[in-house]
């Protein structure tokens, strides 16, 4: 059977400062232990606009105005620099501000959840009339809006969750049970952000690159959010859900959990199910999760910095079956962190890395990009995590160094070319290797790379079901041109081996 390939990508960022303030983990939580807190106090004057936001480099770098290699021109730190005729729409995608996206999360709730108010409503719904990707049909889902006194009596009287703008009260999401803490407005408003910003970066993908929705099979969703209620918490189906506002009829699909590496995770199973032929056109997906918002915000301002983690991300990708064309996706060159590997540095890489090359006959230079966990190291710096991607290729190095397969020289010079820079937003599961896969399709189709690795890894102790360690690799490589691969007969083939065997009997015949 023939190797599945990656036939496009879109990539979404979702500027959304007010719920840095009221819904990310760091600051709630503040709220609770220190309520008079200084940096409470300090964080609204070091939340950015949104024009600053589309400028900085890293962002449109996530929507593909610019390269990796790109970014990797403009020096450190990046915040205080902003990108010449930047654009809130990409080659891959899109950056979309908060008001639009309290719409768009209108627009995906189906049971009345979500109330905006009546001002409020009426200007998203002309914005979003301009948006070039949503149709009249989701339009037409924003209800007319009610009264403020209404909105804040389900506030203060029934647990809804605020929704705000610009530091102003615009509507509520409603809980959807009195006593499921599994359907609070707390969780709900969570579940609908994943379904919101999955569905932006859906449309992108298959608006971009001129895929019909109907001809999608199947949809793994894989954020790092669960949505279910009190007889099966994370039950799903957040793929589903999000398959059926953007008109993927055809689809059915469920959701893939494995903290940060669940996209990867994902985009193996979708390329196996393509590959068995089990599904044609199978598309991975994830919407942002607001919990990340101001992760490292305390740091930020301390530093008189701007808070960066002030976006939601998404993504999609199309997994379809081998066109001759689109890169490959190696399902026999996958790399397994197993239970029994270890969580050490250098078990962790030869499982990732080594073990799938070693499959392939490759050597670690063999791979032209490794796309590795790629935070964006002007967010994590500050807050003393370092320079996440840049680690992760020294070590890669090392290990080549170890295998005699570079001169120790060589180390930095392997971490350029065989690296990148990191320009992801430290949303989990988004930096975790799938960022590079757009660039990657490009690289291949113009010829400029013939292999790229797609490594995931994730912290399931964070559960508190185990201590153990996640990750996965998958190898990326440009295509033959064959629509088989090395270990499949064509049907042409076989057609040709049965002419050729009657000849070769009709000769026989002939002699006697």
């Amino acid at each position: 059977m023939s190797y599945s390939v990656i036939k496009g990508v879109g990539y979404i960022l979702v500027h959304t400062p007010d719920m840095v303030i009221y819904n990310g983990s760091t600051q709630t939580t503040e709220r609770i232990v220190n309520p008079e807190s200084e940096y409470l106090k300090k964080l609204p004057n070091h939340l950015r606009t949104f024009e600053e936001v589309v400028s900085y480099l890293p962002n449109q770098t996530y929507i593909g105005n610019m390269t990796p290699e790109d970014l990797r021109k403009y020096d450190m730190p990046w915040h205080d620099k902003r990108a010449e005729n930047a654009s809130r729409f990409g080659k891959y995608g899109e950056i979309m501000p908060q008001d639009e996206f309290i719409g768009l999360m209108q627009i995906v709730d189906v049971f009345d959840l979500v109330v905006l108010e009546k001002t409020f409503a009426n200007l998203v719904k002309e914005k979003l009339q301009k948006h070039p990707l949503i149709k009249k049909d989701l339009i037409d889902k924003i209800k007319e809006g009610d009264e403020l006194t209404n909105i804040e009596k389900f506030i203060n009287e029934n647990n809804a969750q605020a929704l705000y703008n610009d530091g102003k009260i615009v509507g509520c999401v409603k809980a959807a049970h009195n006593i499921d803490p599994n359907l609070n407005s707390h969780v709900i408003f969570e579940n609908l952000v994943v379904k919101a910003s999955g569905v932006l970066a859906l449309l992108n993908l298959l608006v971009k690159n001129g895929i019909n929705p109907e001809e999608v099979d199947y949809v793994i969703e894989c954020s790092e959010e669960a949505c279910g209620d009190i007889n099966q918490r994370g039950g799903g189906n957040f793929a589903k859900s999000i398959a059926e506002v953007v008109g993927c009829v055809n689809a059915t699909g469920s959701d893939t959990r494995g903290f940060c590496a669940a996209p990867t995770h994902s985009l193996i199973e979708a390329a196996a199910l393509v590959k068995a032929g089990v599904y044609e056109n199978v598309v991975i997906v994830a919407g942002g999760a607001t919990a990340k918002l101001g992760m490292n915000g305390k740091d930020h301002v301390k530093k008189e910095m701007p808070v960066l983690e002030d976006v939601l991300g998404g993504f999609a990708v199309l997994i379809s079956k081998n066109d001759g064309i689109n890169p490959i996706l190696r399902t026999d060159l996958v790399g397994r962190h197993t239970v029994g590997t270890g969580s050490s540095p250098q078990a962790v890489i030869t499982s990732l890395v080594t073990t799938p090359l070693d499959k392939g006959n490759l050597k670690i230079t063999d791979i032209d990009k490794y796309s590795v966990e790629m935070q964006n190291p002007d967010i994590t710096k500050p807050a003393g995590a370092g320079d996440v991607p840049t680690s992760n290729y020294k070590m890669i190095g090392a290990l080549g160094v170890k295998r005699k397969e570079l001169e120790k020289k060589e180390l930095m010079n392997f971490v350029k070319k065989h690296g990148m820079p990191g320009w992801a937003p430290t949303q989990g599961h988004i930096p975790s290797g799938i960022p590079y896969i757009g660039f990657a399709r490009d690289a291949m189709l113009n010829n400029e790379i013939n292999r790229a690795m797609i490594i995931g890894k994730g912290s399931l102790f964070l559960g508190r079901m185990t201590n153990l360690f996640d990750g996965v690799s998958i190898v990326v490589e440009k295509n033959s041109g064959k629509a088989e691969d090395d270990n499949s007969i064509s049907e042409e083939s076989i057609k040709m081996m049965i002419a050729e065997a009657m000849r070769e009997f009709a000769s026989h015949l002939s002699a006697k």
